[in-house]
């Protein structure tokens, strides 16, 4: 069924506690990791039990869409936007996916209690993935898969079924630290665990207010998100082109030069971006942006 929907890893775990997920998510709450992310402290009971938010869950599925674009940056010398916000908003392309995913299990065995989601509920995508054996957690802490890559997005059902169970499988990282290495603000302050307040996403999309002065300089032309840990990363050299026509970004928006995005107006901007991801920063946080890395 996922790979009639376009997914391409679907794997199972058993809805259960996360101990060890949530001892890290506390006391990476308790160092203020989260910065301005204040929601991230909101429902922890539901973040780490998924049984909490589908009574009777027996199983969490997996599933990996693969974003990984065609054209691997937009005009040379342009301003960057990560690689995820090339096309359509993905929560509404997966979240169609999904509902068609819920309504074959109803086809085929009946009555389910069951919930979707894509990174819009309390829900611990990546650690649920590699419980699922579908990718191990970077030294980025983004989810790797051996034959993907880390260019994709993760969803979940979560179902009252009783499913055949996948396990996790090994670390593929070994002493590499290439990701470590090339982030600009030295987010990852150690390897597994990254400062979510110093990342160049969480700065470019999640923090309202104005860019502290001492990261000045350090964004190399990225004004919405970042993917220079995972730009960097050698499993990404198995990245392939995704195959979802909604994810392929607007011709304009591939031939915008710097000028471009530097002059945007309202208009241009709701024109271009519309039901893409960067609404989430509005213009306003654009154009902040875009005066922060040129200055």
């Amino acid at each position: 069924m996922a790979r009639e929907l376009g997914f391409q890893q679907c794997g199972i775990a058993e809805a259960r506690l996360l101990d060890d997920d949530a001892r890290h998510l506390e006391n990476w709450l308790n160092q203020e990791r989260n910065g301005e992310m204040s929601y991230m402290e909101n429902y922890f009971d539901k973040r780490i039990d998924p049984r909490l938010l589908v009574p009777g869950a027996k199983s969490v599925v997996s599933l990996l869409l693969n974003y990984y674009p065609e054209e691997q940056s937009l005009s040379e010398g342009s301003h960057k936007i990560s690689k995820y916000a090339y096309g359509q908003d993905y929560h509404f392309v997966i979240k169609d996916k999904l509902r068609s995913f819920m309504k074959s299990i109803y086809e085929e065995i009946g009555e389910v209690s069951g919930r979707v989601f894509v990174d819009s509920a309390p829900v611990l995508d990546k650690a649920w993935a590699r419980e699922s054996g579908i990718g191990w957690m970077g030294k980025h802490s983004n989810l790797i898969n051996r034959e993907m890559g880390s260019f994709f997005f993760i969803a979940e059902l979560i179902l009252d079924l009783e499913l055949e169970l996948d396990t996790p499988i090994k670390d593929y990282c070994g002493d590499c630290t290439a990701c470590i290495d090339a982030c600009p603000t030295d987010a990852i302050y150690e390897p597994y665990k990254v400062d979510g307040s110093k990342c160049i996403s969480y700065f470019t999309i999640e923090l309202k207010s104005s860019i502290p002065t001492d990261v000045q300089g350090q964004f190399e032309d990225w004004v919405f998100g970042c993917d220079i840990c995972q730009d960097v990363c050698p499993w990404n050299r198995f990245s392939k082109k995704h195959n979802e026509p909604l994810f392929d970004p607007k011709p304009e928006l591939l031939s915008m030069s710097a000028s471009d995005w530097e002059e945007i107006t309202e208009e241009v901007f709701d024109q271009l971006f519309e039901s893409s991801a960067i609404t989430r920063t509005k213009i306003e946080g654009l154009k902040r942006n875009i005066k922060f890395i040129k200055s």
